[in-house]
C-alpha cells in the first residue's frame, strides 16, 4: 500500500511540511502530575462516555514520550503537532507548576535534537476544572486567564517553539460542550452555545496580542474546524437552511477573526441565544493571524425543517469511516478553495485529517488498507486545491497514535500507529508505513532534482 502525490505538485517541495498530530488529554495520562480537568469530571459522569473510561492513563505518553518521539522520528516526519494542558502547567493558584513546565520543555528540546518542528496547541479542550466552577467559558473572565497561561508557557518555552495555535477547534468546545453537551463540561442549552463561543474568541485575541508582544518570531495562529456544508436538493429552502447552517457551525468561527464582525443571522437569533459583545471585542478576535489551520474530516448534508430551521441529514450506501461520517474528499477541495474565496487568508496548514477504522493487529501487523486509501484521496483533494490557487504549506496526519477518543472512548482508532491498551505496545500500521515512505519519496524526489 502506497502514498502518491503528482511529480510536480508544490506537496512534493521539502518547503512542505508533514506532520502528525496529537493532543494532551488524548495521550498523557499522568492525571496525579496535573489538576483535574473538564474532561476527568465529564468521564466520571454517568453514560457520558460510550465504553466508560477516561483519560487517567491513555496512551501514558507522560512516562513514554522519549520512546514516542523516537517513533514519531522514524516516521521522518517534518513537525509535530501537540497540545499542552493547562493545568499541568499552571496551579489553581496562578503561579508556574514547575514538574509540568520540565516534562514539556525535555519533549521540545528532544524534538529540536530531532530536527522536528514543533507545533504547539495552546487550548485543546482540556480546561481546569477549577475555572469551569467559576463558569467556565460562559464566564468572559476565563479569556483573560486564557492570557495570562499563555504568557506563562510563551516565556517558559522560549525559542523551542516553530509554531503556537491559541484554540484548537472553538466550534468542538461551544456547541459539543456548550449547546448540546454531548462533551466536557456536557451543558445543555442553546443560549449557552454562541456565548461560550465568544468569549472562546475572544480568548484566541488575547493571546494573539500576547504571542506577537512575547514571540513575534513564532508562526502564531489558530486551528478552526469546518464541515463544508451542502444542500439536500436544489430547493430554494433546502439551499436557504444549508446556507444558515454554514453560518451557524462554519462561518461563525472564521468571519469574527478575518471579517470581525459575526454571520449575518447574528441578529435572526433570540436575544437569549447572542453573545454578550462589549464595544472593542471584535477588534481583539480579529488580530491578525500568521497562519490558519484547517481540520476535515467529512462534509454536511441540510434540508429545510419547519421546527428548527435547518436539520442534517445522512446519505444511506456511502463510505462511512468507523466513526460513521461519510468520506467526501472532494468535500475538502471544496471548502479549502471557497473559504479561499471567501475570505483574505493567510498561509494554510492542515492541521488535522484522518480516519477511524475497525483496526486490528494479526502477527504484529495492521493492515489498515481503507485509512491509505482515505489519505490518498485527501492528499489529492489538498493538492487539488493548490493547484486552484490556495496557498496550503503543510499537512498534519490526525492521529500519531490511537487514543482517547473523547465521548467514543478508547473504541475508535484514528492513529496511523496501534497502541495497545493494555500493554501499552505501539505497532506502526500500514498507513503509517505508506505515510513514511510518501515522505521519504519527497525527500528523493528533491535531493534527485538539486
Amino acid at each position: 500500500m502506497k502514498l502518491t502525490l503528482p511529480y510536480n505538485s508544490k506537496m512534493n517541495s521539502t518547503d512542505f511540511i508533514y506532520g502528525v498530530a496529537t493532543a494532551s488529554f488524548q495521550i498523557e495520562g499522568g492525571i496525579e502530575q496535573r489538576l483535574p480537568c473538564i474532561w476527568d469530571t465529564f468521564c466520571s459522569l454517568e453514560n457520558t462516555i460510550v465504553d466508560g473510561s477516561n483519560g487517567d492513563v491513555a496512551c501514558d505518553h507522560y512516562h513514554k514520550w522519549p520512546q514516542d518521539i523516537e517513533m514519531i522520528e522514524s516516521l521522518g516526519v517534518d513537525a509535530y503537532r501537540l497540545s499542552i494542558s493547562w493545568g499541568r502547567v499552571v496551579n489553581e493558584d496562578g503561579s508556574i507548576n514547575a514538574t509540568g513546565i520540565a516534562f514539556y520543555i525535555a519533549l521540545l528540546d528532544k524534538l529540536i535534537e530531532k530536527n522536528i518542528k514543533s507545533f504547539v496547541t495552546l487550548y485543546h479542550w482540556d480546561l481546569p476544572q477549577h475555572l469551569e466552577d467559576k463558569g467556565g467559558w460562559l464566564n468572559r473572565e476565563t479569556a483573560y486567564e486564557f492570557q495570562k497561561y499563555t504568557e506563562i508557557v510563551i516565556k517558559a518555552f522560549g525559542n523551542r517553539v516553530h509554531s503556537y495555535a491559541t484554540l484548537n477547534e472553538p466550534f468542538c468546545s461551544a456547541y459539543l460542550g456548550y449547546e448540546i453537551g454531548i462533551h466536557a463540561p456536557g451543558i445543555k442549552g442553546k443560549e449557552f452555545g454562541k456565548k461560550a463561543a465568544h468569549h472562546l474568541l475572544l480568548a484566541h485575541g488575547l493571546a494573539m496580542q500576547s504571542l506577537k508582544k512575547l514571540s513575534p518570531n513564532t508562526l502564531n495562529g489558530i486551528v478552526l474546524n469546518f464541515s463544508p456544508s451542502y444542500p439536500a436538493s436544489q430547493n430554494p429552502a433546502d439551499i436557504a437552511a444549508t446556507q444558515f447552517a454554514d453560518d451557524y457551525f462554519n462561518q461563525w468561527y472564521i468571519k469574527p477573526i478575518f471579517d470581525a464582525q459575526y454571520p449575518e443571522i447574528l441578529s435572526q437569533l433570540p436575544l437569549s441565544q447572542q453573545p454578550d459583545i462589549i464595544a472593542g471585542d471584535m477588534d481583539i478576535i480579529a488580530e491578525s493571524v500568521d497562519f490558519l489551520g484547517i481540520n476535515y474530516y467529512t462534509r454536511a448534508i441540510y434540508q429545510a425543517d419547519e421546527n428548527e430551521i435547518f436539520a442534517q441529514i445522512t446519505l444511506k450506501d456511502v463510505p462511512l469511516t468507523d466513526m460513521g461520517w461519510e468520506i467526501y474528499p472532494s468535500g475538502f477541495s471544496d471548502l479549502l478553495i471557497s473559504l479561499n474565496a471567501k475570505y483574505t487568508l493567510p498561509p494554510i496548514y492542515i492541521t488535522e485529517n484522518g480516519a477511524a477504522m475497525p483496526d486490528s493487529i494479526k502477527d504484529g501487523k495492521v493492515e489498515d488498507a481503507h485509512r491509505v486509501a482515505y489519505y490518498q484521496s485527501h492528499l489529492n483533494a489538498v493538492n487539488t486545491a493548490i493547484e486552484s490557487g490556495v496557498d496550503i504549506r503543510g499537512y498534519f496526519a490526525w492521529s500519531l497514535m490511537d487514543n482517547f477518543e473523547w465521548a467514543e472512548g478508547y473504541l475508535k482508532r484514528f492513529g496511523i500507529v496501534y497502541v495497545d491498551y493494555q500493554s501499552q505496545e505501539r505497532t506502526i500500521k500500514a498507513s503509517g508505513y505508506a505515510y513514511r515512505d510518501l515522505i521519504h519519496q519527497r525527500n528523493s524526489n528533491y535531493l534527485s532534482n538539486s
